[in-house]
């Protein structure tokens, strides 16, 4: 039996009082797929609803400190930080990452996953009027550190090309 249900079946929310507070550190990663010319909307600007990646960060950070809201079962979590950024890869998606951090009893996965899914789902709105077929291709958790499992990190990740550095990071 799961520790999300109690003997009867009902879920609860796990109790992590007895857990003692560490470090937490999760990055998870949206990968987003659109037309060469919606690119070059959001690229120069031309787009009629205003900068989309600017945007986007506001909302993948809104939604990452309201993961509690959004997830059934998920504790509120105390974020010490928050950041999302946007890379345009060389292979024309474009690349949101969310990099989320406390100390606290549990872990900030899903507070770096919702805070991607809620940019890339802002990314298609403000797109969607020039591009119906803006794709999410994927979303997907990076990378955690601290906690009972230790440190994870998906073979996919590259810490190298830091996504705050890119054209048009939010």
């Amino acid at each position: 039996m799961s520790n999300h249900f109690d003997a009867q079946g009902r879920p609860v929310m796990v109790e992590v009082t007895d857990k003692p507070n560490t470090h937490r550190r999760a990055v998870a990663r949206a990968l987003i797929a659109m037309q060469p010319a919606t690119r070059e909307s959001i690229q120069t600007g031309a787009g009629r609803k205003g900068d989309v990646l600017q945007v986007a960060t506001l909302a993948g950070i809104q939604a990452g400190k309201h993961c509690s809201h959004w997830i059934p079962l998920c504790h509120p979590i105390p974020l010490d930080s928050l950041t999302v950024h946007f890379h345009w890869r060389d292979d024309g998606l474009l690349e949101c990452v969310a990099e989320a951090a406390t100390i606290w009893r549990t872990g900030v996965e899903m507070e770096a996953m919702t805070a991607v899914s809620a940019a890339a789902l802002t990314v298609y709105d403000m797109v969607k009027g020039i591009d119906r077929w803006t794709e999410i291709r994927s979303i997907s958790l990076m990378k955690k550190e601290g906690g009972k499992q230790g440190n994870l990190q998906h073979p996919e990740w590259r810490e190298g090309k830091s996504a705050g550095e890119a054209e048009g990071s939010g």
